[in-house]
């Protein structure tokens, strides 16, 4: 099905650099997005969102963290990687 949209010039453009880094077409790229819209469908979070989970971005000094954000990203790799002690 052939359906026309029309696009602000920023967002046209916006869509023109994405599909040319990656050598995607822009029907694909609308579709995806449309389905991940309309059909509930997630992606893969970004590195961002990852980190926002584990609680690396964002407010740390609060009740009962005293924790450096470099002291937390520390210990993670450390429980990662199966190391139990710290240098």
């Amino acid at each position: 099905m052939t359906t026309t949209v029309r696009l602000p010039l920023r967002i046209e453009q916006a869509l023109a650099t994405y599909c040319v880094e990656t050598k995607r077409t822009k029907s694909e790229v609308i579709v995806e997005l449309l389905e991940q819209r309309l059909m509930g469908t997630q992606t893969e979070s970004t590195p961002y969102e990852l980190a926002r989970e584990a609680g690396f971005i964002g407010c740390i000094a609060g009740k009962g963290q005293t924790a450096s954000t470099k002291e937390r990203v520390a210990a993670a790799i450390r429980k990662k990687h199966g190391k139990t002690h710290a240098r």
